[in-house]
Formats: structure tokens, C-alpha cells, sequence
């Protein structure tokens, strides 16, 4: 692919607007990442209407490996599995890829990270569904499948349970303070939090009128007693990405991923765990 002037003359990423968007339809690969954690079904959603071009990437099935007690709900796929899936929707290396959502970039976050951390053009589309300026549409885009090589995932941008209990890095917990407090019973293994963490829910990122991440300067405040570097965790590994896009955004660049998250972490009763706000 090659980038038309206007990509050219400005960096890529990591967020775009809607305008923006429509503008240069012809010069990316559009993903749509809309998933549900109340269970109704993002594959109904595309059906129903998704941006024009775009492509489906399933949270549980392309963008993770199978669950497991051991690993976390969302682990990390393989870097083969990655490529594969990426192959099959026609992605190939270095094609720009915009991914949305219509939960504040909350879950396309997700596939953001993994292809940022890759080195891959890739953007969020800010505001997601409700920013398109333009119609959806029932078409189903389909591509030409491609051969992609796996490409391993880079050592620091993801830590293990082992690492997280003895870094120094800052951890933060990016779900709401309810579950970081007390945990929510229908989704977190036992209650609590990681011990130490800060919490930094991912909602906070966002302009409450508009739906749209904060001004760069207002991140940098939001996260101002936030050193680098960062590990972010969530529930499963997919909104903690959130936080590393907020904090890209805002200007911080040493993070890491904690893929494994709550889920992971406190399916083992072995591992400490935190309860109480953050000011006890």
C-alpha cells in the first residue's frame, strides 16, 4: 500500500477522527473490534451495520487464545495465530489499519496495542461508531486472504503474573473502582486487586459530552502521579489497552501489558490480593 500525501505528511495514529476517516477510506483496512461483556453478540451488531469496508476481528477467537483458569480469560494469541488471523482479512504487512468499537475504544484498544507494539501502522477511530460521519452498511467486506509471517511478540510489552508481583514498575488497574475495591462476583475470580496498583478506570479517559479521549495535556494530569514505566491490568487484558493508549497518547511510551489480568492473576488463591479504595 502506499500512503497518500496526506498520510504521508503526518504521523499515523494512534487515534483518528471520523473526518479523518472518511477522507481516506481507500487507504486503510477498517476493523471492526465491538465486543460485549454482558454476552449479547458483536457479530449481530456488524450484521446490523458497521462502517463501510470494514472487517470483523472477534475479541475471543482472533484476538485471544482459548481461556483458561491458568492463563486468563482473553490470553494472548500466538504470534502464528495472530498472523493467520490477520492473513485470513486480507492485512498485510504494513497496510494502516483503523479499528473501532462503540464502547469508547475500550475493546478495539485491543488490536491497537497488538499491532502497535509490532510496529505496525494502526489507529483508533475516536469516538468510534457514533463519530463516523458517514452511513453504515450491511455489505460484507471481504479481501483477498495473504500469506503474513508471525512476527514474536516483543519482550517488555507484555509481563507475566511472576513479573508483575516483582517489578517496580507503577501497575494500574483499569476497571471501574467498584471492582477494584470489592470485585464483581459475576466476573472476577475473588475480590480485590493486585497489591499496590493504582486505579485508573478506563472510563476516566474519556470526555463525558463527547465520548472522546481526553486532550493529551488533560491525560498527562489524569495520569501525573503515574510513573513510568507502566504496567497496565484489567479484568482479562483487553481494556487495560485503554490506559496504554491514553497514556501513548498523553505521551507516555514505557509501557507493558499485563495480558493476563484479574482473571488470571486471582485464579491462583496462592497470589496475594488488595481490597479497599484507593485511599485506604
Amino acid at each position: 500500500m502506499s500512503p497518500e500525501p496526506e498520510m504521508a505528511a503526518a504521523p499515523f495514529g494512534p487515534l483518528v477522527s471520523g473526518e479523518w476517516l472518511a477522507a481516506h477510506l481507500d487507504d486503510v483496512r477498517i476493523v471492526d473490534v465491538r465486543w460485549y461483556l454482558d454476552g449479547r453478540s458483536a457479530a449481530a451488531a456488524y450484521r446490523r451495520g458497521h462502517l463501510p469496508g470494514a472487517v470483523r476481528l472477534d475479541i475471543d477467537t482472533d484476538l485471544s487464545a482459548p481461556a483458561t483458569l491458568a492463563d486468563g480469560r482473553h490470553p494472548l494469541p500466538s504470534p502464528e495465530r495472530f498472523a493467520e488471523v490477520l492473513g485470513r482479512v486480507g492485512i498485510a504487512e504494513g497496510q494502516a489499519v483503523v479499528a473501532y468499537d462503540d464502547a469508547g475504544g475500550s475493546i478495539a484498544a485491543r488490536l491497537w496495542w497488538m499491532l502497535h507494539v509490532l510496529g505496525e501502522p494502526v489507529a483508533v477511530l475516536d469516538g468510534g461508531v457514533a463519530a463516523w460521519p458517514g452511513e453504515v452498511t450491511t455489505e460484507v467486506a471481504h479481501y483477498p486472504s495473504l500469506p503474513r509471517p508471525a512476527r514474536p511478540w516483543p519482550a517488555g510489552r507484555f509481563v507475566s503474573a511472576e513479573e508483575v508481583a516483582s517489578t517496580s514498575a507503577t501497575v494500574i488497574d483499569v476497571r471501574t473502582a467498584a471492582r477494584y475495591e470489592h470485585g464483581d462476583p459475576a466476573v472476577d475470580p475473588r475480590p480485590g486487586h493486585i497489591p499496590g496498583a493504582l486505579s485508573k478506570p478506563w472510563a476516566g479517559n474519556l470526555d463525558a459530552d463527547t465520548g472522546r479521549l481526553l486532550p493529551p495535556a488533560d491525560l498527562r494530569a489524569r495520569f501525573a502521579d503515574t510513573a513510568a514505566p507502566v504496567v497496565a491490568y484489567c479484568g482479562s487484558g483487553v481494556t487495560a489497552c485503554h490506559d496504554l493508549l491514553a497514556l501513548e497518547v498523553a505521551g507516555v511510551t514505557d509501557t507493558a501489558l499485563y495480558a493476563g489480568s484479574w482473571s488470571q492473576w486471582a485464579g491462583d488463591p496462592e497470589r496475594p490480593a488488595e481490597l479497599g479504595s484507593p485511599q485506604s
